[in-house]
């Protein structure tokens, strides 16, 4: 008995094992759901499953004569062949393809005023959209008839497809009004000599289920819009005959049709017409029977979702206009105050203030970074502005510390504590720093000569508190690389050329930045409070009122992640630690003073750019994919084309500031089709991480030192090494 139990224990536990995360089944169930809403809307709008042709005119000889020479109740149920008329001075006015939101209510509302009655016959999509409508008709005492759901021409149609059509439609009004209905009227009927070889098995067919086909007698042809007098006349029948009139309550502009059934009705009542319905005017039971049990309610959950489906995708379609007008003015910003900031600083004579020449210390917080140290330190001592480095090992398992003593360079020291994290390390590093402007670096970069010497000019202005450098990818020779290249020379440093003109910078790079000790000291250091360290110390630094500038000519080269996995885990901690760091500033909007400013124009910028406008970017891809599939094409195309030539030019232009080679823009639209994918998927589940109470835990990224020295590195720097094998390159698992 012991070893089963011990089996079923297993099996329960790896049961746990592979259950699906929420972070991730909560994703894969919005899109689902998403996609099932757009395909319900596609349906019921007719832009899925649609069928537009209509078949040209066949012989009749295969029509039977009394059919062509009959009336315009067409009965073939139940095996029989007979054609039924209205009688002397009854007229059946008879409505199709509504209902809809603005035409059916006048016409209800001019029969009403007249006490007629009508049959509507209604299409189900339309049924579906606005179900009250047709209920109205039914309170009303108006009968309801099929009109098909989608409405193709059903003699090009399969008899699985032609009960497909009906069973959709009777869903639609079973939803809507509770009701079955027994009448119905083929989509591009006329007059029942119009019956032809085509259309007749057709009407054979819906008679063997059940239901009367009723065309008409006389066109108005009010969907031509001749004129109201041009209706009247055309809908008036002669000598007191009976009829039923063809009109429309939907499809268009029906105005023409509302004035002229206003003008017909009460010069038809004086004559001694009676407007009934179908059925009241032949004398035979009501075509409508109510609906019960289960196939009401599976009516009711129909019309529910389609409207809401319609009321969602509505508010899609809303959201998506907001992140156009976020994107485009984004670009907008980006572009002009990136061209004002590059004025600005490459003036002739531009100065931050004094020269700033003292001694600087650098930071370098270093956790298992075995291959890349070595160059990260040579890189330092390559520089031209005078220096200290302070390694500060936070516990390294693979001999971090013992690589950079082993060097034996002047300057250079190492602080080993036990791990604590990066903010921990970083607060040792401050404490152990001997000068009062401190640069930071990650363990896995490198500076160019004059990165630190270009780094602290801004602080010969007093009010400048922090700097933020200027990041480069140094692995770009991959796809990915390279995308991630586009992001940071695009993406990230013409942001921080806008975000410092507008005196909100939301980040300085843990790559590259410098600080004011004072400044450190006057908020605290840094924190421990989010993943992203770097966004929670600028953010606390411009609450205090200090400056945070860009200094475009202090490069740094990092080494990106190399593959999705690590990609994945780098980005997601990013994002839930941005959305940390908005949250714990929050109380900065209603705030007075710098903290008030940043509070009011810094977080909303931040939270609109870098997490609302990122979380509702797919729409535009989503609606992208939809478009190409159910159309409209080309103007789908045209769109995206568009949004891809802005960005262009935003690149190209980021680009030729940084004075970057355009070659790498090439990819640019295949980064638009997958890269941006993934992002969008992180920033969800950082989105649900926060929603759901989630904890993330910081994420360690293998190195591989593939980034060995900056481009132009003097001598005495170490040349880039390769990668020892394929593992090294493989993410953390």
């Amino acid at each position: 008995m012991a070893p089963r139990t011990h089996k079923r224990g297993a099996v329960r536990g790896a049961a746990r094992r592979r259950r699906l995360p929420m972070r991730y089944l909560l994703p894969s169930l919005i899109l689902v759901a998403l996609v099932a809403m757009l395909m319900l809307r596609g349906y019921v709008h007719s832009e899925i499953l649609a069928d537009h042709r209509i078949q040209p005119e066949a012989a009749t000889d295969r029509v039977p004569e009394k059919i062509l020479d009959g009336g315009p109740v067409i009965d073939t149920r139940g095996g029989r062949t007979s054609s039924l008329s209205v009688p002397k001075h009854h007229l059946v006015l008879t409505f199709d393809d509504g209902p809809d939101p603005e035409w059916t209510p006048k016409v209800l509302d001019i029969l009403k005023k007249h006490d007629a009655h009508a049959v509507f016959f209604v299409t189900g999509t339309m049924a579906s959209r606005y179900p009250d409508l047709v209920q109205r008709m039914v309170d009303e005492g108006h009968e309801v008839g099929l009109h098909t759901f989608n409405h193709p021409d059903l003699s090009f149609q399969s008899k699985s497809r032609i009960d497909w059509e009906l069973s959709q439609n009777q869903l639609a009004l079973a939803g809507a009004a509770g009701i079955r209905t027994s009448l119905f009227r083929p989509p591009y009927s006329s007059f029942a000599d119009a019956m032809d070889n085509k259309s007749w098995p057709v009407t054979e067919y819906i008679g063997s289920r059940g239901y009367l086909t009723v065309v008409n007698n006389i066109d108005s042809e009010d969907w031509k819009k001749p004129g109201v007098d041009e209706i009247v006349r055309r809908a008036t029948p002669k000598g007191g005959k009976g009829a039923i009139v063809l009109m429309h309550d939907s499809g268009g502009d029906r105005h023409q049709t509302v004035e002229a059934l206003d003008r017909l009705l009460p010069t038809l009542q004086k004559s001694g017409y009676e407007f009934d319905n179908l059925t009241g005017a032949l004398g035979a039971p009501s075509a409508h029977t109510q609906v019960t049990g289960p196939d009401l309610w599976k009516g009711k959950a129909w019309t529910w979702a389609v409207q809401a489906s319609d009321k969602i995708t509505g508010i899609l379609v809303v959201s998506l206009a907001v992140i156009g007008v976020l994107v485009i003015t984004r670009f907008g910003l980006m572009l002009l105050l990136s061209v004002a900031h590059a004025r600005r600083v490459r003036r002739k004579g531009f100065r931050w203030g004094r020269p700033i020449t003292e001694p600087v210390s650098v930071l370098v917080p270093a956790y298992n970074e075995a291959k890349c140290i070595e160059n990260t330190v040579r890189s330092l001592m390559a520089g031209d502005h005078p220096i200290e480095v302070v390694v500060i090992d936070d516990g390294s398992s693979d001999g971090t510390a013992r690589i950079v003593e082993n060097l034996r360079l002047p300057n250079v020291r190492v602080v080993r504590q036990l791990n604590a994290g990066k903010p921990a390390a970083l607060n040792r590093g401050i404490a152990n720093a001997r000068h009062d402007l401190i640069v930071m670096m990650d363990g896995d970069t490198v500076f160019e000569q004059a990165t630190v010497r270009e780094l602290v000019q801004p602080f010969g202005d007093p009010s400048v508190g922090a700097v933020a450098g200027n990041a480069k990818v140094g692995n770009r020779d991959s796809l990915i690389g390279a995308w991630q290249h586009i992001e940071y020379v695009m993406g990230f440093n013409l942001d921080r050329r806008m975000y410092d003109m507008l005196r909100c910078m939301p980040t300085i790079p843990g790559a590259v930045g410098a600080f004011r000790r004072s400044a450190l000291e006057r908020v605290g250091g840094m924190s421990e409070d989010t993943l992203a360290e770097d966004t929670d110390i600028t953010m606390a630094m411009h609450r205090d009122g200090w400056k945070v500038v860009y200094a475009e000519n202090a490069r740094a080269w990092t080494e990106a992640p190399e593959s999705v996995q690590q990609l994945w885990s780098q980005r997601y901690r990013w994002s839930y630690g941005t959305m940390q760091a908005i949250w714990k500033h929050r109380r900065a909007v209603i705030e007075r003073g710098p903290s008030g400013r940043f509070g009011r124009v810094g977080l909303p910028l931040v939270s609109l750019f870098m997490v609302l406008a990122p979380l509702l970017a797919p729409l535009i891809d989503v609606f992208l994919l939809y478009g190409l599939v159910f159309g409209p094409t080309e103007k789908t195309i045209g769109a995206w084309l568009g949004v891809l030539a802005v960005q262009a030019v935003c690149a190209a232009y980021a680009f030729r500031l940084d004075k970057e080679r355009m070659t790498p823009l090439i990819s640019l639209p295949l980064q638009q089709i997958l890269y941006r994918q993934l992002m969008y998927v992180v920033l969800l589940q950082s989105w649900i991480t926060a929603l759901t109470g989630g904890r993330l835990r910081w994420q360690k990224l293998r190195r591989t030192g593939v980034v060995g020295s900056a481009p132009g590195a003097t001598a005495g720097a170490v040349p880039r090494p390769r990668a020892e094998s394929g593992s090294d390159r493989r993410p953390v698992g």
